[in-house]
């Protein structure tokens, strides 16, 4: 069972202005399940960046007199590019390392030994080493826009659900609940509270995306949020009138566009409320 996430909202119940009702929603449990995937995915694929080569140059062996180092070397950068088809630099890097040593100990003379005795098949290690480090680095990049395009089309589809929700009259309790579970995925949240009553964080969310602790600006990108949390503040006809309080998982960075995000996310509960019959009859 996951953490709750609490969302406070004021309504019109006879009992005053400090009246509150909580509604709570559970986190997803499977935060903790895609993290032991994704752990075992990453082992996975360091298996295979090294068992990979040399299965491949121990099978090569029976013909190693018949082939040239070309073609062997050849054949092992077939084996750098499947591996590096995952997007990992890392992982294409340690399979050409693994694959230039499995090609100087098993298919070039002196056999078993890490030793060359011809220049040109120093020269094919060399050359496989530097293939396969570049292919690494174009798979990388390919992985990075992909993943950067799929991103940005799910900031989008997040943005027009919640702002959806407004715009149709949704409740500032419901517009609430949804930007909660939305901040919590999109920012990587151990919870995420909303409150009508400053949380006394010290580290605030600006409007521009930056996350501002005391006078200095926090390196969200390579530091992540704070760990003692964030408040992000919910305006509405220019007055604080909420605040989301975020706690992140530690050492998750976060990008800036993505901050903005959430601040548009926020932007669309204070509209809820600013359209609420309790808000409006206020303002009259």
């Amino acid at each position: 069972m996951g953490s709750l996430i609490h969302l406070h909202h004021h309504r019109d119940t006879g009992q005053g202005p400090d009246a509150t009702t909580d509604v709570d929603v559970a986190e997803p449990a499977d935060a903790p399940a895609g993290r032991a995937t994704d752990a075992w995915s990453i082992r996975l694929l360091a298996a295979a960046a090294v068992s990979a080569p040399i299965a491949v140059a121990l099978l090569l062996t029976p013909w190693r007199d018949r082939l040239a180092a070309a073609d062997d070397a050849l054949l092992l950068v077939v084996v750098i590019v499947a591996v590096a088809t995952a997007g990992r630099r890392w992982a294409a890097a340690l399979c050409a390392v693994v694959a230039a040593l499995s090609f100087d100990f098993f298919l070039t003379r002196p056999y078993q030994s890490l030793r060359i005795t011809r220049s040109s098949d120093l020269t094919t290690e060399i050359l496989l080493l530097v293939v396969g480090l570049l292919v690494g680095d174009l798979a990388a990049r390919g992985r990075h826009h992909r993943t950067t395009a799929r991103e940005g089309r799910d900031h989008l589809a997040s943005l027009q659900v919640v702002t959806e929700l407004a715009a149709a009259g949704g409740e500032p309790e419901d517009v609430a609940r949804l930007v909660a579970d939305e901040l919590r995925r999109l920012l990587s949240l151990r919870s995420c509270t909303y409150a009508t009553g400053d949380g006394g964080l010290a580290a605030r969310l600006r409007s521009d995306g930056r996350v501002q602790v005391g006078t200095v600006v926090w390196n969200t990108e390579d530091l992540g949020l704070p760990h003692r949390g964030v408040d992000l503040s919910v305006r509405s006809g220019g007055m604080v009138v909420g605040h989301f309080l975020l706690v992140p998982e530690p050492g998750v960075g976060v990008p800036r566009d993505v901050l903005l995000l959430a601040v548009s996310l926020a932007d669309q509960v204070g509209a809820s409320v600013a359209a609420a019959p309790g808000m409006a009859a206020a303002h009259h």
